[in-house]
């Protein structure tokens, strides 16, 4: 049960670990007929029933204080739990959730950009070009794949096989999970803005249905060089936003510390219940107790039917409709209604006015 990977906050589930890992120990010892040692005072060794009964209840003790903890999570803390070393990639998923998945490489102008996964294959019964931001795993894969950031040929390789995608009539499905474009001044020089940019154009317009989910982080241009999609959805434990916490504590607070850094993710709205509150977002697609690297594969599970559901939708709908209904979607972000205040708080004194 225990990890080498703890969140502070997840410090009261540790006794309920130890006790399960010492339950499930009697418990091994009692299938196999082995006499446990007798318990101080002569007490007699539980039987394996009893020992079942105890590992059940203190199974669903730690559930219920999960739920508790998960529950209450400050934006900060959301933060942590979307960057949490084992919690599921597009890697991932792919593998869990995708059926003969062809990986396709290049973007046929400069490189293949492994930091970006494209390729096609099945969810569901659906046919369909997948894309995503990679991490990696190891050290080594994450140096690679510069930690999921990408470059401009990443972005482009994705708009190619986009395309690629609308010529068969195949629907899109982007699984965000990066904290920003890569920032070195290769990739400016090779035009990381416009890539970004060429990107948000290209994908309104695209005449195929595209969902969007962010999987963990989704951090400003980088994320959203995928995510011009006809539904956006945000898994429960990720997070979404103009600029990362740390980044914003440093040019706010000109430091990034515990406290910046807590301060900068309340500010930001960051969480998938403040998205969905601003209307950024389509929908929150939930994850186990305890956050999808608890369980992969039902988090990956409840990800596809998601999905699925979606393109059930937007596959039945008409092109220009879908289109229309996208054009609509962004139009109205950022929208607001300003009340004028009553005539009597209106001050009509000439002698006020600057």
């Amino acid at each position: 049960m225990t990890t080498f990977y703890k969140l502070d906050f997840e410090a009261p589930i540790d006794d309920f670990d130890l006790k399960i890992d010492e339950l499930e120990r009697a418990l091994t010892q009692a299938d196999r007929d082995e006499p446990a040692p007798p318990a101080l005072g002569g007490v007699q060794t539980p039987s394996p029933d009893e020992l079942r009964d105890q590992l059940s209840e203190v199974r669903r003790d730690r559930r219920k204080r999960l739920e508790v903890l998960y529950r209450g999570l400050s934006p900060w803390d959301t933060v942590r739990v979307a960057r949490h070393p084992n919690r599921p990639q597009t890697s991932d998923y792919i593998k869990l959730m995708c059926r003969d998945f062809v990986e396709l490489h290049g973007d046929r102008r400069f490189g293949d950009d492994p930091a970006i996964v494209t390729g096609f294959g099945r969810i569901g019964s659906h046919k369909c070009l997948v894309i995503g931001h990679r991490k990696g795993k190891d050290t080594a894969e994450k140096i690679a794949c510069h930690f999921g950031c990408a470059h401009p040929e990443g972005y482009r390789k994705a708009l190619a096989k986009m395309k690629l995608a609308e010529k068969f009539g195949l629907p899109i499905v982007t699984l965000v999970d990066t904290q920003g474009a890569y920032p070195g001044i290769g990739a400016e020089e090779r035009g990381q803005g416009e890539a970004i940019a060429v990107n948000l154009r290209e994908m309104s317009r695209l005449r195929s249905p595209i969902v969007c989910v962010v999987i963990g982080e989704g951090g400003s241009g980088g994320a959203l060089g995928l995510a011009v999609a006809d539904r956006v959805g945000m898994l429960r434990y990720a997070w979404y936003s103009v600029i990362s916490p740390e980044g914003c504590a440093a040019i706010l607070w000109k430091q990034a510390n515990e406290q910046t850094n807590s301060a900068a993710a309340q500010a930001l709205k960051l969480t998938a219940e403040d998205n969905m509150e601003l209307g950024i977002i389509d929908a929150i697609v939930e994850e186990p107790v305890g956050g999808a690297h608890r369980e992969p594969e039902q988090a990956a599970n409840l990800l596809e039917t998601w999905i699925s559901g979606q393109l059930d939708e937007l596959c039945r709908l008409g092109v220009d409709e879908l289109l229309a209904n996208r054009y609509e979607r962004f139009r109205k972000l950022g929208t607001y209604h300003q009340q004028a205040p009553p005539d009597d708080e209106i001050d009509t004194d000439s002698s006020t006015i600057q």
